[in-house]
């Protein structure tokens, strides 16, 4: 069975997928694993403090053992001082998360789907540019009713790229590295032919 993607142009043709790709139930549990595991490997975990074996100085008794009225110490650089260590220090460490290839394939299936049955998943091949104009591109995307989301292109576009970075909340990216936040939070994914069927050969 095949569905059919509406494009953007009032009137224009659709492009007629796979519903093995854009007909899936939306798997809540599984998209939710996607996106955390996506944002935890962005996370650099460089965070780094230092443990009271760590913190300079503090080898000689700050004073002596008994007579002086104030509680015993053996050193300056306890948790327990304003210049002393940290008790649990936090060491640089990975915050990657392992989704297997099975489990992406079949997270991103179900995102795209849930797209397509909301309306927000659209193709356009009229967004190409002669030269990297904002005004141009924003007239474009006035003219099939694109007020903020995610431009999905098969390669690099250079001209479209620069001519979005100064609109807000529009986002131009390859279908090679397409970011599961992206697609979940964007109001409207416009995708080019060429873009979305590379997106279907992938997750076929």
């Amino acid at each position: 069975m095949s569905l059919v993607i509406p494009s953007a142009q009032s009137g224009g043709p659709g492009l007629t997928v796979t519903e093995e790709v854009f007909g899936r139930e939306f798997n809540e549990p599984l998209v939710h694993q996607l996106v955390v595991s996506y944002l935890a490997g962005a996370r650099s975990g460089t965070k780094a403090q230092k443990t009271r074996s760590e913190v300079r100085g503090g080898g000689a008794k700050p004073w002596k053992q008994k007579g002086s009225g104030r509680a015993r110490a053996g050193t300056t650089r306890g948790p327990l001082w304003r210049t002393g260590g940290v008790t649990f220090a936090a060491k640089p460490r990975n915050y990657e998360q392992k989704l297997n290839k099975k489990m992406y394939r079949a997270a991103m299936r179900s995102i795209f789907s849930e797209l397509l049955r909301q309306g927000r998943l659209v193709i356009s091949d009229d967004l190409s540019l002669a030269e990297p104009k904002t005004k141009a591109l924003t007239d474009k995307l006035n003219g099939i009713g694109f007020q903020s989301g995610l431009i999905v292109t098969e390669g690099l576009d250079i001209n479209l790229f620069l001519s979005a970075r100064n609109i807000p909340n529009v986002y131009v990216s390859e279908a090679r590295s397409l970011s599961p936040v992206e697609l979940v939070h964007s109001e409207k994914v416009v995708v080019t032919t060429a873009a979305l069927k590379a997106i279907e050969e992938s997750l076929s």
